[in-house]
Formats: C-alpha cells, sequence, structure tokens
C-alpha cells in the first residue's frame, strides 16, 4: 500500500481533463495538480524552454512527496518526457505513449491528432503511433489558438468556433472519424468539434488511456491507496489566475462529453 499522493502538471488548466479521467479511474488515490501558469502557453515555446519547465515541475511535486508523476500536457510528454525519465528516479508518464498504445487496438486505417505547435513539429504522435500500428495513416493538425483560448474561459466564443471550423477541414476532407485529442486542453471542445462532422466522430481523450497505465502500474507495483479514509486532492498553481477556482470545478463537474 503507499497512500502518498500522485503527482500532476500542466501548463495550465489542460492537464485537469486528465485529472477527471484519472479520479474516475482511481477515485480513491490522494492527488496533487500543478499548474503552470506562469509559463503558460508551452505551445509556443522552445525545446529547451518546455525541458526546463518541465524538470521545475517535477521537482515541486517531489517537493509534495507525490509517488509517480503525470505529465498531464502534450507539449511537455512530446519534448521533455524521455530526458526527465532518465534524470529522476520516480515513475513518470506521459499522454502519448498510453494512447498510442489505445489506438493499436482499434484496427484503424487513418486517425487524426489535433495539438500545439510545438507537439506538432516534434512528431512524436506520429512516430509512437506508427510504432505501434505500422501501417495507419496519421493526419496531423496544429491547432496554435485553442488552448490559449480555453485558458481564458472563452471556448464558446465567435474566435473560438472559427478556429475549430478552420482547424477541422482537414480531417472532413480526408473523411477521417477518429481524431486523438493531443493537447490536455481539447476536450473542452467536445461538442463544438463534433458539431464540425455531418458524420458520427470519435474524440479519443488522452486522460483516459493514462488512467488505465496508472491503474495498471500501481496494482503491479502494489503502490495503490487502500487506505479508508477520504481520499484528498490539492491544487498548486506557479501564477495565481483570476477565476482558475471556477474553472477547475466546471472542469472536474461536468459531464465526461462536456470536459
Amino acid at each position: 500500500m503507499n497512500n502518498r499522493p500522485i503527482g500532476i502538471f500542466d501548463s495550465g488548466i489542460g492537464g485537469l481533463t486528465v485529472l477527471k479521467k484519472i479520479k474516475e479511474r482511481l477515485p480513491q488515490e490522494n492527488y496533487i495538480y500543478l499548474g503552470d501558469t506562469n509559463n503558460f502557453p508551452y505551445g509556443e515555446k522552445t525545446k529547451n524552454e518546455i525541458i526546463e519547465f518541465t524538470r521545475k515541475n517535477i521537482k515541486t511535486l517531489l517537493k509534495e512527496n507525490v509517488k509517480m508523476i503525470v505529465i498531464a500536457c502534450g507539449t511537455a510528454t512530446s519534448q521533455a518526457l524521455d530526458i526527465v525519465k532518465s534524470e529522476f528516479d520516480i515513475p513518470i508518464v506521459g499522454i502519448i505513449e498510453p494512447t498510442a498504445n489505445y489506438v493499436s487496438t482499434l484496427g484503424l486505417k487513418k486517425i487524426g491528432v489535433i495539438a500545439t505547435t510545438g507537439t506538432i513539429r516534434s512528431g512524436t504522435w506520429e512516430k509512437k503511433i506508427v510504432e505501434k500500428n505500422p501501417n495507419i495513416q496519421v493526419i496531423n493538425k496544429a491547432c496554435p489558438l485553442l488552448a490559449s483560448i480555453a485558458e481564458e474561459g472563452r471556448a464558446t466564443s465567435k474566435e473560438s468556433l472559427d478556429a475549430v471550423h478552420e482547424y477541422m477541414q482537414v480531417f472532413k476532407d480526408n473523411k477521417i472519424n477518429t481524431i486523438i485529442l493531443g493537447c490536455t486542453h481539447y476536450p473542452i471542445y467536445n461538442k463544438i468539434i463534433k458539431s464540425e462532422f455531418d458524420y458520427e466522430v470519435n474524440l479519443i481523450n488522452t486522460g483516459e488511456a493514462v488512467a488505465e497505465e496508472i491503474k495498471d502500474y500501481l496494482e503491479k507495483n502494489d503502490m495503490q491507496n487502500k487506505s479508508k479514509e477520504l481520499n484528498d486532492e490539492k491544487i498548486i498553481l506557479t501564477k495565481n489566475v483570476a477565476g482558475f477556482e471556477t474553472k477547475v470545478k466546471n472542469i472536474l463537474k461536468n459531464s465526461s462529453e462536456n470536459c
């Protein structure tokens, strides 16, 4: 048994969509969520900056005595995961490989991925997906505006609707019916994205695959929290943001369809 918390971090509110899925799967665990709001957004930063932000976030969570760390950020996963895994003696899970493993079970011929500019530029999503399924066609689309719009609480604004309309065109042109939400802010746009298509589209929330990965790891290593006490949740920000508590409540309390 291990009742120490699971540490999760992202550049802002996006990783809360991952925390939500993990909590649904592992309600007995304790959690500490770190939002690196001081350095948001990550998507346009250099690789070296992303690595440094990731190191700093991990060190902050280690001070909280976490038992494992989830990088709930596509940009940090794509550009820093391998480096920090070699530097820190603690289990660290990103969002890409668990999702690629899940995709390999679906038998798809082609799939779409939306993510930040930095993540798409790294090629990590396509590389990991094709490693698991060599015959799949991956169509990527950078969506640079969506994380910032979501962070500002304007996911239903005209700017948001116009951006989603533009970003989804390549998937409509290619008749893509499965899209990975490769930035953890993007599940906030579930309904808006689906409304762009005149056919059924499956949107893959990375949090679901990550939750399964964590569950399996904790069980195999006997690290589950088996305490009868109520679980605890703590949220840390690197910079105070107006309205953050309301955004947390909206994401964690809303239905899965709306997160």
